[in-house]
């Protein structure tokens, strides 16, 4: 069982909502359509928590009792990356809180000798380079798939890169912070540690299927 090493730039939820969501996606018994929405639920309060420090201007609106200068977000330009294919289960979460962002796709397989995930499909936003990097994915687990989606962030350009994961584990969180300590991490909960097969303890299963279906 991995300790862990280093917990700055690392983000953990600290609020009864999502604690208590966990709490059900967790459980073997919850229907597909329930984990679903609970998935995208937590997405949308981690983005909440991650697009705290978006940076904001002022603007001139006129309410209905006289003009006033308010707060509004500076244009910081966003992109949600979700990794193929549990991914995709928090995107709209996150759209819900930012409906202008972007949404960029990357996929991967798994080498069956290595096991060290290669990536077979990317498409982003031209202008990914300038805007400010969501990857979302479910698990963030030995670390290695968010690890090769962030190097592959960091090869088009991008600087300002999150990782925002419903569960992590010290193994996972290790692995991303040794190779890219620049990277936050938001996470709704740390669990402790992966079993001998590669899955989170406790954690909730295999997210994808579970999302989809395909169990």
């Amino acid at each position: 069982m991995d300790k862990l090493e280093n917990m700055s730039n690392v983000h953990v939820m600290d609020h009864p909502l999502v604690a208590h969501k966990l709490t059900i996606l967790r459980d073997k018994n919850t229907s597909v359509k329930d984990f679903r929405e609970l998935v995208s639920e937590i997405g949308m309060l981690i983005t909440y928590e991650a697009t705290r420090d978006l940076p904001l201007t002022t603007k001139m609106v006129e309410t209905p009792i006289c003009k006033a200068e308010e707060p509004t977000l500076a244009g910081k330009k966003v992109a949600v990356v979700p990794i193929l294919r549990a991914g995709l289960g928090l995107v709209d979460g996150v759209l819900r809180m930012v409906p202008s962002a972007r949404v960029g796709h990357i996929g991967m397989y798994r080498d069956e000798e290595t096991l060290e995930p290669h990536v077979y499909f990317c498409k982003m936003p031209k202008d990914v380079a300038e805007r400010e990097i969501m990857i979302v994915d479910p698990m963030l687990a030995t670390g290695g798939s968010a690890d090769a989606a962030i190097t592959e962030m960091k090869k088009r350009g991008c600087t300002h890169i999150k990782l925002l994961v419903l569960v992590a584990v010290p193994e996972g969180i290790n692995r991303v912070h040794s190779k890219h300590p620049d990277v936050e991490i938001y996470a709704g909960a740390v669990d402790s540690h992966l079993n001998e097969h590669g899955y989170i303890v406790p954690g909730l299963g295999d997210a994808g299927d579970r999302i989809f279906g395909t169990k």
